[in-house]
């Protein structure tokens, strides 16, 4: 593990990351106050107002002041710890890359209290909140339901991997776990430049376009961050590919059954519906080239290791609209969901749980290489002994042990003769 490996690309990544959250910490910090106190300063709400319309703002306030009504403390305190993990987050970053480990250990523990805290927050209002009830709707409270544990997962699976001593799987874990905070100040930016690209459309609708590739972004940025940190060619012990030509065969065929079954699913909604397919094609489109390039060139260059986690995310990225696809008539029938409503959700939440899944088996797979590599130490043969100091006089033998150490060559040298004759 290491700094980036294009200086120039990780400071360009590093500094766009800080700016958005120093940018949105206040935000965040903010955003409820005007639910319990009307007329409360609300730095989102100003910006918002000035760069959309007052009318925009008015009707998000709107449609959030029922939903939020019922759980508002839980939601402030959630509200204002994410403003707290928005400052965090650079800190663990440059802290890792800076190796700056005594503060990188305080700030990962503030910031792992904080994650489970401020997701405890957010699980109180989605408890309490029936979903077709939830600010933007069922479809929203599925997505924001899944945010949430996966939160809660990385940041817990990344805490264990520091604990065993695993600093790769450490990092993967967090940076995953802050690519879904990095959710909410995306989400904040699409309010922004949507409602300029489509006129007209209301806050709920622009939430529904939001979703349809969010889940694939933050997720996508997590493993480019990753793979950025790792110079490893290989990891010792790992052997062979558990993403085999076959099989890349095989969840391209899914992921290709997928996209067809949701491009069809979305053609039948009319022109929201096109609106919303357009939404998550192009960027599933460029996540898919820029893995499936990188994993080429890997391994062109003999990188074996980046050549295989490259490959693991993009069988797992292929297989996301196949999961997309079965998760909706199966959300359908258990929540009770229309198809449209069902369709948004299942397609929202695809590429986030299967590169969480990626992630999963990419952390097995690094276990499972040391757990070989301890089982072939095992059974090598113990190292030979050492050889004498050096510079130390080698004693002469003695006479008696002289002769027994040649007495066996005498007796069998005369023994030869005697058989000669």
């Amino acid at each position: 593990m290491g700094r980036p490996t294009s200086t120039r690309r990780g400071r360009a990544a590093a500094l766009a990351i800080t700016v958005v959250c120093l940018a949105y910490a206040p935000i965040a910090a903010t955003e409820l106050w005007p639910y319990a106190s009307p007329g409360a300063p609300a730095v989102g709400e100003w910006l918002l107002g000035r760069s959309v319309s007052p009318e925009f703002v008015a009707e998000a306030v709107r449609d959030r002041m029922g939903p939020y009504s019922r759980s508002l403390a839980p939601l402030i305190l959630h509200s204002v710890l994410g403003g707290l993990l928005m400052l965090l987050g650079p800190v663990q970053l440059l802290s890792a890359v800076r190796r700056r480990i005594r503060l990188h250990r305080i700030a990962g523990t503030v910031f792992a209290v904080t994650v489970y805290v401020s997701m405890a927050g957010a699980a109180l209002y989605l408890v309490r909140t029936p979903p077709e009830q939830a600010f933007s709707g069922a479809a929203f409270w599925i997505v924001l339901a899944t945010i949430l544990i996966g939160t809660v997962g990385s940041v817990t699976l990344g805490v264990l991997a520091a604990v065993r001593g695993l600093p790769d799987l450490h990092q993967r874990w967090m940076l995953l776990c802050y690519g879904f905070l990095m959710t909410a100040p995306l989400l904040r930016l699409e309010w922004g430049f949507l409602p300029a690209l489509y006129p007209g459309l209301s806050l709920q609708d622009v939430n529904r376009v939001a979703i349809m590739h969010l889940g694939s972004l933050v997720s996508f940025g997590a493993l480019l961050a990753s793979r950025a940190l790792d110079r490893r060619g290989t990891v010792p012990g790992l052997t062979g590919t558990w993403c085999p030509r076959p099989v890349l065969v095989a969840v391209h065929l899914a992921g290709a059954a997928g996209l067809a079954w949701i491009t069809v699913a979305f053609l039948d909604q009319g022109a929201g519906g096109r609106r919303l397919l357009l939404a998550y094609a192009v960027p599933y489109a460029v996540t898919y080239g820029v893995i499936a390039v990188r994993a080429a060139r890997a391994g062109a260059r003999g990188a074996h290791w980046a050549r295989e986690e490259w490959r693991l995310h993009l069988a797992a990225l292929c297989l996301a609209p196949a999961f997309s696809a079965v998760a909706v008539p199966v959300l359908e029938r258990t929540m009770g969901l229309d198809r449209l409503t069902a369709l948004i959700a299942g397609v929202g939440i695809g590429c986030g749980m299967l590169a969480y899944a990626a992630v999963t088996v990419v952390s097995l797979r690094v276990l499972y290489a040391r757990e070989l590599l301890k089982r072939q130490r095992a059974f090598m043969p113990p190292p030979p002994p050492p050889p004498p100091p050096s510079g130390r006089a080698e004693e002469a033998p003695d006479a008696l042990s002289v002769a027994a150490a040649t007495a066996p060559a005498v007796a069998t040298a005369t023994a030869t003769k005697e058989g000669d004759h």
